[in-house]
């Protein structure tokens, strides 16, 4: 029997039908601009995200680099999350590649930066401190329960950024779910912000790539910053299909993901030494902890990964699942009495 693997939606497999676009793809030469396919992955995102143009990268945090790199320069200042993605996970790219001093605000449970803490964190313009030159959001937020950014909190930003002259960029990888949640499109939750970018190869199931999306000035510094991280593809039209087939396939039924996510929490939270908050699961990812000591977080992890259920530990004590295409509900099912046998057996 096939594992359960919860450890990250990184882990989906591009579907036959995907496979069939990818086989199909017509090509071209991208750092040219002559691939065709990546050509209309690049419209069809831009669309999708109400902007003027858009460009395909090969990961996140590429996406995310190239995007800084593109409205900051050397020595400027950018503000973003303690538990964000570009903080925590992308080995301190920002800093060591592109010379930008991280100013770090304490994300709120639900995601969110104060705005009242962003207002007070702009420097003035004084030679003693670095330039703040840009605001970075995280949405969905991965760290905070995959959390999306409501509309109204968004609509604040907004507001704050154009009367600071404060341009904003937006760390969509998960940016769908959050809209499949929120029951609004995308462009939504990118308007009025400076740049969005977006993964492919999460829950939209494409094997590679990310997009940045942003006006058409935005998006030709970006494609020289691609070039200098060594991100320009060739006949990359291959990876292209299956995004332009993840866009138009794959959207809508991340509301399966995100109900497969709250039939575990909710099985989890009637475990016996387990606890979570089902009603903190708004898309496909969930934590939970060990209440009673009777296994530590690694121990869980490892005795549930010898029968065949994967999900990582946290290095706060918690314990992370995502949820994703690939899945069932009889897998939920099966995990939840994986970890009732391994709680049981402790």
């Amino acid at each position: 029997m096939s594992p359960i693997e919860l450890r990250s939606d990184t882990f989906t497999l591009p579907s036959e039908a995907m496979r069939e676009a990818i086989a199909r793809a017509e090509l071209g030469d991208d750092v040219f601009g002559e691939d065709p396919t990546v050509n209309r992955l690049q419209e069809t995102a831009a669309v999708l995200m109400g902007k003027e143009a858009a460009l395909f990268v090969p990961s996140g945090s590429m996406a995310n680099l190239a995007s800084l790199l593109s409205h900051c320069q050397r020595g400027d200042e950018i503000l973003l999350g303690d538990r964000s993605h570009v903080f925590v996970y992308e080995a301190g790219s920002s800093a060591a590649v592109g010379g930008l001093h991280p100013h770090i605000l304490p994300n709120e449970e639900d995601g969110t930066i104060d705005p009242e803490r962003i207002e007070a964190a702009v420097r003035a313009d004084n030679p003693h401190f670095p330039p703040t030159r840009l605001l970075v959001l995280e949405n969905t937020h991965n760290r905070c329960w995959g959390s999306p950014l409501a509309p109204a909190y968004l609509d604040r930003v907004r507001e704050l950024a154009g009367r600071l002259g404060l341009p904003v960029h937006v760390d969509g990888a998960r940016i769908f779910n959050a809209a499949v949640a929120l029951g609004v499109a995308p462009a939504e939750l990118a308007r009025g912000f400076d740049s969005v970018s977006f993964c492919l190869s999460k829950g939209l199931g494409a094997p590679v790539g990310s997009l940045v999306c942003g006006s058409q000035g935005f998006i030709r510094r970006a494609h020289r910053m691609r070039k200098q991280l060594g991100g320009a593809m060739r006949q990359a039209g291959f990876l292209a299909a299956a995004g332009l087939y993840a866009l138009e396939h794959m959207v809508d039924r991340l509301a399966e993901d995100h109900a497969m996510a709250r039939r575990l929490a909710e099985g989890i939270a009637a475990i016996d030494g387990l606890a979570t908050e089902p009603a903190r699961v708004r898309t496909n990812i969930l934590f939970l902890r060990v209440t009673d000591g009777r296994l530590t977080p690694p121990a869980l992890v490892a005795a549930c990964a010898e029968r065949g259920l994967r999900f990582l530990p946290e290095r706060d004590g918690r314990m992370r699942m995502v949820t994703h295409y690939g899945l069932t509900m009889a897998d939920m099912d099966r995990a939840l009495a994986i970890l009732r046998e391994v709680m049981a057996a402790a």
